[in-house]
């Protein structure tokens, strides 16, 4: 075997740093044993005659915090023990201010001719101290290099430390999110350049090292990701009903609503059943009910602007339904392959009947924004990504407006020694952040506030939601609201200025913040269309941002 090996030293013993990443983390709970179906969490997935097994233990070789070259500071681990057949495809980098989780996939030829060895290596990086050696594999011809192999020592590894894969078995990868960075390279993680609901590029869980010489283009060159070319074969690793039910009732979201929340969930039955009216152009005087199930929305289509939805005319109804109704409240789930069918992202949405009015924060004080961010039907959602191989939780994303954030289960607000987690829809404005605070939409002195906090109001996603989608389940009926193409709400344009003057005090505080707020207050804010539905969403067929 080639030469690794732990390389956690320092000058002194009095020296040697303790990390949280020397912890490995774990959830609250012990997973249950999933009910019983094909190959979902039976450890292993065939791409194609290249059988692939996500690890989870490892081996530290080294940590950047031996070169003092910067105060975030990562560990570079190699998998072990691999099982008997498996080859390493690659090494895996973690930040060190976290404990411990992660995983690389190690792949077995079960075909013959998958895996090769290489006839080579590169040496692509060595630490300052020459305590760490990074070094690129050399494939064969018609085979691609998937990972590097990391040293103690200067000497080659051994050539059968690493394996390459056949290069019809590979995809095209790009930069994930920067893991570490010195004057001299970045080390980033990586991800298949296509990803979606489609896509069958296989992220292998590894990482890649860029040379700061501008050309970043030259090391995306060097690597590969895998390519699940068994996509024909979806059922037999993604989960069934049953298995579906017990990931939702293992993993799923408590939505913690503010305490000065007035702008709630509904289930869309409730919405439709409360005087929801569909609108389209030319006939805006003869407005139709909606029914109960959406069955009396346009079906086809795109969403051209000639239809929409809008609440109640008359003014008491119309105040009554803009709050919701929390008993009624339910979440709809999409089902979906992920990242070459390796992962399973359970998207939930959840609609709110009405978004309520901003707040701006200009250093200590507070600017209500009147009408600015008020829109008639509100959808949101949050993802969980679970590993088809075991069953486990690997990430949440949590979308916020336009965009939003994937959370791993190492910061997660975990509820009662569950393994089900907080998220904290903001005031008025509902994006779901995964902890209670402020977080400003702008700069460190003038922003939208999103204001996020723990109430005794909340709604529990395993006690009321229903599966909507899951294109790999024939079985599956969508519900007519959700090809609803159309808006879900009529468009209002706002004048930002003149809002914001609306509300001048006496002391002129609001006015000598008009120009810097109009600066940073994001476009959506100033003209509020109605929203579409989930499935014009991009990350209804697409990844998350």
């Amino acid at each position: 075997m080639g030469n690794t090996g732990s390389c956690f030293t320092s000058s002194s013993d009095d020296e040697i740093q303790a990390f949280p990443i020397d912890t490995k983390f774990k959830f609250p709970s012990p997973l249950p044993s999933w009910p019983p179906g094909e190959g979902f969490a039976s450890g292993t997935i065939d791409l194609g005659g290249l059988e692939v097994c996500q690890i989870t233990s490892f081996n530290k070789i080294w940590s950047t915090y031996q070169d003092g070259s910067n105060d975030i500071d990562v560990t570079f681990f190699e998998p072990s023990p691999i099982p008997d057949g498996f080859s390493i495809l690659g090494c895996y980098c973690q930040s060190n201010d976290n404990p411990l989780f992660g995983w690389v996939l190690v792949g077995k030829d079960v075909s013959g001719g998958t895996l090769a060895n290489p006839i080579d290596y590169t040496l692509v990086w060595t630490s300052s101290e020459g305590s760490c050696c990074f070094w690129l594999p050399t494939p064969p011809e018609g085979y691609k290099s998937v990972g590097y192999v990391i040293t103690t020592s200067p000497e080659k590894p051994f050539l059968d430390k690493i394996s390459c894969v056949r290069a019809d078995l590979t995809d095209e990868l790009e930069f994930d999110a920067l893991l570490w960075g010195s004057k001299d390279v970045n080390v980033y993680g990586l991800r298949p350049k296509v990803r979606g609901r489609q896509a069958q590029g296989v992220s292998i869980g590894t990482f890649i090292i860029s040379k700061n010489n501008g050309d970043d283009s030259t090391s995306l060159l060097s690597l590969s990701c895998l390519k699940n070319t068994n996509f024909g074969n979806l059922t037999f690793y993604m989960p069934n009903f049953a298995q579906i039910d017990a990931l939702i009732q293992e993993y799923s979201p408590r939505f913690y609503f503010h305490p000065k929340e007035t702008y709630f969930l509904a289930s869309t039955k409730w919405y439709f059943t409360n005087g929801v009216q569909l609108y389209h152009t030319g006939e805006e005087s003869n407005p139709v009910l909606v029914e109960p199930t959406g069955s009396n929305l346009p079906q086809d289509g795109s969403n051209d602007g000639t239809y929409w939805l809008d609440l109640p005319i008359d003014e008491t109804e119309k105040e009554r339904v803009k709050k919701g109704d929390l008993q009624s409240a339910e979440a709809y789930i999409h089902v979906k392959p992920m990242l070459g069918a390796t992962f399973t992202d359970l998207a939930i949405w959840i609609f709110y009947p009405f978004n309520g009015p901003s707040t701006a924060k200009f250093g200590l004080v507070d600017i209500p924004l009147g009408r600015i961010g008020e829109h008639i039907g509100d959808w949101e959602h949050v993802t969980l990504r679970v590993s088809n191989f075991n069953g486990l939780l690997y990430r949440v994303y949590f979308a916020q407006h336009s965009g939003g954030m994937w959370v791993d289960p190492t910061s997660l607000e975990f509820l009662d020694a569950s393994n089900k987690f907080s998220a904290y829809p903001s005031l008025n404005g509902h994006a779901t952040y995964p902890a209670p605070g402020l977080i400003l939409q702008g700069t460190e002195v003038i922003g939208i506030r999103n204001d996020a906090a723990k109430s005794d109001k909340y709604f529990d996603v395993k006690d009321a939601y229903s599966i909507i989608a899951a294109e790999y389940i024939s079985n599956v009926t969508e519900p007519p609201w959700v090809n609803y193409k159309r808006k879900w709400g009529p468009k209002i344009t706002y004048e930002i200025g003149t809002e914001i003057e609306k509300l001048q005090n006496s002391t002129g505080t609001i006015r000598s913040a008009i120009g810097s707020l109009v600066s940073v207050i994001p476009r959506e804010f100033s003209s509020e269309d109605g929203p579409t539905g989930p499935k014009l969403k991009g990350d209804w067929d697409g990844d998350e941002r």
